[in-house]
This record gives C-alpha cells, structure tokens and sequence, in this order.
C-alpha cells in the first residue's frame, strides 16, 4: 500500500558515515540494532545469537568487550557473521585499540569512562588505521565528573556539552566516521538532549532510551522517545534497549518504524480490540496469525477487524483484510476488494494461504 502524503516524515540530513558494509546518515535508510547478551569469550554462541537477530533483521549488532579475551574472541566472530559487528568499550582504551585490530566495524566508546584525552586520540588512531567508525556514546548515567560538578546533576545541555567536546576531538584529529547518542532512562531528558545536538551538529545520531526496563514497559518508553524524535525528523539509526531477549529489541525497533511509516518487514497486523460485537475470537486469532506469519518478511498489511463496523473501512487500506460478519459468514477481501467468505473455524489457515500466496505473487 502506498504512504499517504500525511505520513510522510521530512528527515534531517546528516552526514553519510559507513559502518562496515552499513550507510548510516545521508540518505540511507534508518538502521535498527541489539546487543547480544552472551559472553563474547563464548564464540559459537554469540555467533548463533547474531545470526538470528540478523535473520531478525538486526542491520548492526553490538558486542560487550570487558577484557582481552573478548577482543581476541572477535577475529573469529567477525569471519562468521555478515552483520557489522561494534564493538562496545568501557573503561579501557587498549580494549577498542584490540577491537580495531580484530574486525570490529565500529568502536562504541563512552567518553565520560575511557580516560583521558590521550587515551581517546590513540583510540582514534587504531580507528583510522583500521577502517573503523566510531560511536560517541553519551550516557547520563556515567558523565564526566567535571560535568556533573558544573551543573550539579545530568541535563541536556550536560549531555550535549560531553557529546561536543568529544566531537571537536575527534574533528581536530581529522577524523569523521562518526555517529553519536546521548541517551537517558529518562524519556524527557533524552528527547531534549538530541533536540539539542541535532541544532548544532550534522552528525548521524543514535537514537535510543537506555535502560528502558522490560519488554512491556521499555517498549513503551523506547516507543514514545525514539518515535518522537524520529516524528520530528531527527535520528539515523536505532536501538530499543529491553531487559529481554535481543530479537525483541528488533522486533520493538521495527514495530516504531512500521508505525511512523518509515520501513516495514513483515506482517503489519492491524485488528481491534475486540467486543460484545465480534463475530470470531479476535484475540486468539491475532495471536495465531502473529505466530503462524513471524517468517514472513515482505512487508504486508493485514487487517483483522471483528465486525462491520470498522471492518470494511480498515480492509480499504490493507492487502488483505477480515471483516466479522454474522452467523459464520465473515467476509476477505483483497486490496479493499471483496473477495470471499469464510467460517471463523477456516479463518487462520485461509488468512495465511493468502499471506503466502501474496508473497510468492511479488
């Protein structure tokens, strides 16, 4: 279905960087990724884990390097996955210098833990020599004390101040391959934290609400941050931060992007609530399609609406849609067209036969 003029997002133009195979910025298309959350040492299973969420449809995946074993651990991991690999650094610069060397795509480095000046200038060295982009990772959960000592507590203009400092280094170095986030748990001061550096700065920005919680309710603060943001043109690629399996983190990322019109994958499943005045069991069918469709990953609209009263105005706008109607005759249609009925008992395995069927047509 095509976008309607109203749903069109005018995005902020940013610099193209590369990280790895991946454009992030300019006019590349907004990129989602995780983390994995096995120990790096464990090379099978964080190469398993990758490989699914890239199946999941993970563009970038970050990796935690705590210690040398886990930087040596990437030469192998690297060879055996498709997918960017960043590496994630904390309070040890020679871990992003091992990490460069190793394969890693992008650093991600918190400026606020990594040490001095001298430290981040021989990370932007091992950058350059090894082709790496860099991530800027403010957090206000870890700003440099002299920061927090000015103005007394995190705040945008802190996040900001950390995030410039560190852009001007890096400039100074001659260095660009950069992207930059300035995340919060806190959905307020996120959002004003990269209204600000979005003013001043052409950058690719991360966009994301760190430590959102878990699945529930970090979605739905990731959801109401990151959309935002994205609503106002601002951001170039994403992380749904959740206490929970990384293939959620995807799915989450892609449900903010599928709802603003931006990039789709898969079913989009549009049904209601449900009511006295259903005609089938909308809730158990939802959740057996969802189920039955997660390998689809074309982008398709599918409406499943109880009764007639929404039914045929949502099944207009959708590829395939299904209307409740009375004494088991509920009603398909196809791109808003009436198509056929069908008994609630037939529903699941007809709606997914045309799914499919869709799929292989295009």
């Amino acid at each position: 279905m095509e976008i309607r003029p109203h749903r069109i997002i005018k995005r902020k133009k940013t610099r193209e960087i590369k990280v790895g195979k991946v454009l992030v910025g300019g006019n590349s298309k907004i990129s989602v990724q995780s983390m994995t959350n096995t120990l790096t040492t464990d090379i099978k299973g964080t190469i398993s884990q990758i490989n699914n969420l890239e199946d999941s449809g993970a563009d970038i995946v970050r990796v935690s390097c705590p210690d040398e074993e886990s930087t040596k651990a990437l030469k192998d991991i690297v060879k055996n996955v498709n997918v960017p690999i960043v590496a994630d650094i904390h309070f040890h610069y020679k871990r992003a210098i091992e990490a460069a060397k190793m394969g890693a795509a992008c650093l991600r480095i918190n400026p606020g833990n990594i040490g001095s000046k001298e430290r981040i200038l021989e990370v932007v060295k091992a950058a350059k020599d090894f082709n790496c982009s860099i991530r800027i990772g403010v957090n206000a959960g870890s700003l440099d004390k002299s920061l927090l000592e000015k103005y007394k507590e995190p705040c945008p203009e802190a996040l900001v101040e950390s995030a410039n400092y560190n852009i001007k280094l890096l400039e100074d170095n001659d260095f660009f391959n950069f992207k930059i986030s300035v995340k919060s748990s806190d959905i307020f001061l996120t959002v004003k934290a990269y209204r600000k550096l979005s003013e001043i700065c052409n950058y690719p920005l991360h966009l994301g609400v760190t430590e959102a919680g878990g699945l529930l309710t970090g979605s739905i603060k990731s959801s109401i941050g990151i959309g935002q943001l994205l609503m106002e043109g601002i951001g170039d690629t994403i992380r749904v931060s959740l206490s929970s399996d990384p293939i959620d983190e995807i799915k989450a990322g892609y449900e903010i992007l599928k709802s603003l019109g931006i990039r789709s994958r898969g079913v989009n499943i549009i049904s209601c609530p449900s009511c006295a005045r259903q005609a089938f069991p909308v809730i158990e069918t939802v959740k057996k399609l969802e189920k039955k469709l997660s390998h689809i990953k074309k982008p398709i609209n599918l409406s499943i609406i109880g009764c007639v009263v929404n039914g045929p105005g949502e099944a207009a706008q959708t590829e395939i849609g299904l209307t409740g109607g009375g004494q088991d005759s509920n009603l398909l249609y196809l791109s808003g067209v009436p198509h056929s009925k069908v008994a609630s008992k037939e529903i699941i395995d007809k709606v997914v036969k045309l799914v499919e069927d869709k799929v292989k047509e295009s």
